[in-house]
């Protein structure tokens, strides 16, 4: 499968949407693979969750660690 390009920029109203229809066949396809691998669909469910939510958390921690970075680096010249 190949994820759809968006239409719309991000500023858009109908852009999150949008991305639910890309990949809700990936999320379904994944579902079922899992489903029949053996896996119950709550306990799918809540590991794609976990799984989304690590990967939003990681990716705040880099954004928080790029502002330190640079914040570091901002005042190491100040004192210069």
């Amino acid at each position: 499968m190949i994820v759809p390009r968006p239409h719309h920029p991000r500023s858009h109203p109908d852009r999150f949407s949008e991305c639910q229809r890309a990949v809700e066949d990936y999320v379904l396809e994944l579902l079922g693979d899992a489903v029949e691998a053996g896996w119950n669909k709550d306990e799918i469910l809540a590991a794609m969750i976990e799984v989304a939510d690590n990967n939003a958390l990681a990716m705040h921690q880099n954004v928080l660690v790029s502002v330190e970075t640079e914040l570091r680096k901002l005042m190491k010249k100040n004192r210069n």
